[in-house]
């Protein structure tokens, strides 16, 4: 568990780096600073989630395809294709994630983790852009 909350600690410093600095631009469209103020918030919402959640897989299944869908309402939202390709591909991505165990929920967590670093990367490229 240890581990896991050492790479939670750099992807929540990141989305609310992406959040404060890169998403503030007075040229964005509406759609696309939403979309920069929504897409960072999600994952960090579900890094503090799966934290939480490690014990019970059930409820992990649930908050990733809780995700998955706040990911796509982005996307769908988004005039950006970037941050809509980006958002698309990860809700497909924690949709296909499924969490019956607590191995499962040890190994989801880390795929997360994992697939959330690139996502976040994507879209603050997109939103500093």
């Amino acid at each position: 568990m240890r581990l896991l909350k050492s790479r939670f600690v750099p992807l929540a410093a990141f989305a609310i780096c992406v959040f404060a600095a890169g998403c503030g631009e007075v040229n964005s469209t509406i759609d696309k600073a939403q979309a920069c103020l929504e897409a960072p918030k999600i994952v960090a919402d579900l890094g503090a989630q799966l934290k939480t959640l490690a014990d019970d897989p059930k409820a992990m299944d649930k908050a990733l395809d809780d995700a998955a869908t706040k990911l796509n309402d982005v996307a769908d939202k988004a005039a950006n294709t970037t941050i809509k390709e980006a958002s698309d591909d990860l809700a497909k991505t924690l949709s296909g994630i499924n969490v019956t165990t607590v191995n499962d929920a040890v190994d989801a967590t880390q795929k997360v983790l994992s697939e959330s670093a690139a996502y976040a990367e994507k879209v603050a490229k997109a939103c500093t852009g």
